[in-house]
């Protein structure tokens, strides 16, 4: 139980700091791995994302992480619920797209050797990642996420249990990055799917974030006993400070989710202009074939053969015609 007896300003947003060892440990390790598995990949002339997909992975995937731990958000984080719901947020959203925006399986695919693509790939297209990021599964669990964990014994556990806030907050991570991964599909994917089913998928969610922040709003206090024990005297009151969390739950989740939506309609977007090239070419090669083809049977031997089988008529243009032959026929 972490109680605070500072109030938080906005000045404390920026001067409120924590050590928090999962936080630090885990986006070193992964700013370093995409850091060295970048410059590997550059050294062997792999064909890599733009600078901008690695800085977003750098600054919004792991420098975000970071912050909700070492930060004021990790800070406050037992303190007030609205907090947590802000912290909560961030992780299964924002730091998730930042991660998965920065295409890190391309990137280490392309630090890899020929042995190493080989078993990766052979991973990507094993039955467990193509059942993982079959879309239902990952928007599921992206849903039920949250609903879990404000609704059961896992929200208050969280608060009173180190071990299970850190073992939650690198869980929120990986559901989130699961998402955006077999949704953004900017990484190889073991089956593509049309990002139509993704917008439609996404105007779900957005429904289903309202209506999480209206029961929160209108229900129960949250882990009442556990705030309660915290004895915090300054700020909002319990019933105050849940409205304020599920206001974020509701509005920034759809905020937090424009981006995603902007990305999925640009990739909507090149894959219909990607398929209708496809088509394209295709009409172009069967026109070039058929022309082909007339070419050769105007030749002087095609027109010799075709004056040998084809039936001699009057020109009149009902005696060619299957049905009205018979009937017109000249008697």
């Amino acid at each position: 139980m972490n109680c605070i007896d500072t109030p938080l300003t906005v000045g404390s947003l920026l001067t409120a700091w924590q050590w928090d060892a999962p936080a630090v440990v885990l986006t070193v390790l992964v700013g370093a791995g995409y850091g060295w598995a970048w410059f590997a990949a550059k050294r062997k002339g792999a064909d890599l994302p733009g600078s901008g997909r690695a800085i977003c992975f750098g600054v919004v995937g792991v420098g975000l992480w970071l912050y909700t731990g070492v930060g004021a958000l990790g800070v406050y984080s037992d303190t007030l619920f609205w907090v947590r719901a802000l912290q909560t947020l961030l992780l299964l959203y924002l730091v998730a797209f930042g991660l998965a925006a920065g295409m890190p399986l391309t990137v280490l695919r392309g630090a890899l050797g020929e042995t190493g693509r080989a078993r990766m790939d052979r991973m990507l297209n094993s039955r467990l990642v193509t059942g993982l990021t079959f879309p239902l599964v990952p928007s599921a669990a992206i849903l039920l996420t949250p609903w879990l964990l404000y609704f059961s014994p896992w929200y208050e556990s969280v608060l009173r249990n180190g071990l299970i806030d850190a073992t939650t907050r690198i869980a929120l991570v990986c559901i989130g990055f699961l998402y955006f991964y077999s949704r953004l599909q900017a990484d190889p994917v073991p089956r593509r799917y049309s990002q139509a089913v993704s917008l439609l998928i996404t105007v779900i969610e957005s429904l289903a974030d309202g209506i999480l922040g209206i029961v929160v709003w209108l229900g129960p206090i949250l882990a009442a006993g556990y705030y309660a024990q915290v004895g915090r005297t300054w700020g909002p009151s319990q019933r105050m400070d849940q409205t304020a969390g599920a206001g974020i739950l509701w509005l920034l989740g759809d905020v937090l989710g424009i981006p995603f939506a902007l990305m999925l309609m640009r990739a909507w977007s090149d894959d219909e202009r990607r398929k209708a090239a496809e088509v394209d070419a295709e009409l172009d090669a069967v026109a070039a074939h058929t022309e082909t083809a007339a070419i050769r049977d105007d030749s002087p031997e095609s027109g010799a053969r075709r004056s040998e089988v084809a039936p001699q008529t009057t020109g009149l243009w009902w005696e060619s015609d299957p049905q009205l032959s018979q009937r017109f026929r000249r008697r």
